[in-house]
């Protein structure tokens, strides 16, 4: 039993967590089958099954996508049945442990109590719970993502060599390369992370430059066999996926800069090239592009919005701004996700609501948590990157709230600071700060009455007293007068 109870507040955690997801998949998602990416990678998987080829279409291969969701879904497929079901039951039992961290994280950084809280908001927040009820890969990319960030705050308080941290830090960005192409660049921000405890002395050079090494081989050892076999198809080096052709050119092109993606959405999003620039696409089959076609295609779609960009460079500092803006919008809309395919349900009207409230206190707290914690700037600077890293790729792509997703576990657990701040009486904190402003005026009127009793007594009574001080022996002699004796 003492084994089990400091595990019951993740246990309790984790089984929150689950239910809020198995309500809203049972609920919300009822009528939900997959469309658009979702129906992408579910097809992915299911030529997997059936062909034993990594194909958009049959006996077609491709290379617009990352291989580690489409497998997944493969692996589920193949042991549960072709259902999408399993496949979110799958994401919910990934998004609670999710929560688990988040737990985890700020109980180690802050406080048990202020662990649990963060944990029961991030079991509850519904922009973390919605991506469990359909077939993106936010919800993985966000536990892998979140895992590391946890990872890395460990091996910072871990005494000794401990090289499973190193190797987990390996094998989770091996994964997160292989969830999402951008997973590279955390690679790379790792390794500064890295040298930065170095330069700071949270780490030991050695040990430090010897983990560098193990993590990174793992992670390269992950990812090049899928490099090696898109090399095979398209005879092009792809270290993942490629795809940022589409996204560019969707998002610079003229009706990007007035024209919204859905009704009443806003201005600066995507809107898919083959609305935008049919010029541009209609050199390249929709169906059958092969992965040849697909670079040549991708390459094309990239020139064409670099061009773009400089034929409207004055509207760029507008365009980028927009990009900024739209990311902090506090509901997600997605053209597949349940809340806004089946709105008429009042499930889905409630969760809705949940979502255009909850986000912006959060986002307050995040903030006011930025700015108060960031004197413990070592021990978050990892997520700090992550945060920045985040808000560039939407500023450079495009701003929506999904591309948000990554980073809102992060978000809370700022958040969750602030509330440590203002409840707490740790160093660091609002009242250890106000304690410490009492203590100096206390001490400081103790003083000035201590002058002012010492400025009363009569200047006879000082002339009288007559301060002797012990007179200063040099140090040679002093030596030579404390030596002993010789007899």
């Amino acid at each position: 039993m003492k084994r089990i109870q400091p595990l019951l507040p993740a246990i309790g955690i984790f089984c929150l967590a689950l239910t809020v997801r198995i309500i809203y998949n049972s609920t919300v998602a009822y009528h939900y089958y997959p469309l658009h990416d979702s129906a992408f990678y579910q097809g992915i998987a299911f030529h997997l099954l059936n062909e034993h080829c990594f194909c958009l279409e049959a006996y077609i291969p491709t290379v617009y996508r990352a291989p580690l969701w489409p497998f997944t879904i493969a692996g589920l497929s193949l042991i549960l049945g072709q259902s999408d079901y399993y496949v979110r039951l799958f994401l919910s039992l990934v998004g609670s442990g999710t929560c688990v961290l988040v737990y985890l994280f700020a109980r180690d950084l802050f406080s048990w109590r202020i662990g649990v809280l963060a944990g029961i908001f991030a079991a509850i927040y519904p922009e973390l719970y919605i991506y469990d009820g359909w077939l993106y890969t936010e919800s993985l990319y966000i536990f892998l993502l979140f895992a590391i960030c946890y990872a890395l705050y460990r091996l910072q308080h871990t005494p000794g060599r401990n090289w499973r941290i190193w190797i987990l830090c390996g094998v989770l960005l091996g994964f997160l390369s292989l969830t999402r192409p951008n997973g590279i660049i955390v690679i790379g921000l790792f390794i500064i992370w890295s040298l930065v405890m170095v330069w700071q002395k949270f780490l030991s050079w050695r040990v430090t430059v010897r983990g560098i090494l193990v993590s990174t081989v793992i992670a390269c050892a992950l990812i090049a066999p899928w490099t090696i076999r898109n090399y095979l198809v398209s005879h092009t080096f792809i270290p993942v996926a490629t795809g940022d052709g589409t996204v560019l050119l969707g998002a610079y092109n003229n009706q990007a800069l007035n024209k919204a993606t859905y009704p009443g959405g806003p201005e600066g999003t995507w809107i898919n090239p083959i609305v935008s620039r049919p010029d541009i696409v209609h050199p390249f089959p929709l169906f059958t592009c092969t992965p040849p076609c697909e670079v040549a295609r991708e390459a094309a779609f990239k020139d064409a919005a670099l061009k773009w960009i400089q034929d409207n460079i004055h509207s760029m500092p507008h365009l980028l701004k927009l990009h900024f803006i739209n990311m902090w919008q506090p509901d997600t809309q997605e053209a597949d996700l349940p809340v806004d395919r089946f709105p008429d349900q009042k499930s889905s009207q409630f969760v809705l609501l949940m979502m255009r409230t909850i986000p912006i206190p959060m986002f307050i707290l995040a903030a006011l948590g930025l700015v108060v914690t960031f004197w413990r700037w070592r021990e978050l600077l990892f997520i700090y990157f992550m945060i920045m890293m985040t808000i560039a790729e939407c500023i450079i792509y495009y701003g929506i709230p999904r591309f948000r997703a990554p980073i809102e576990p992060m978000l809370i657990l700022l958040a969750a600071g602030s509330i440590w701040w203002l409840t707490h009486k740790e160093k660091g904190t609002l009242r250890w700060m106000i304690d410490n402003m009492r203590g100096k005026d206390r001490t400081s009127t103790h003083g000035s009455d201590q002058s002012e009793s010492s400025s009363s007594v009569p200047q006879q009574a000082h002339s009288s007293i007559v301060e002797v001080s012990p007179r200063r022996v040099p140090w040679f002699k002093e030596r030579s007068h404390n030596a002993p004796s010789q007899a």
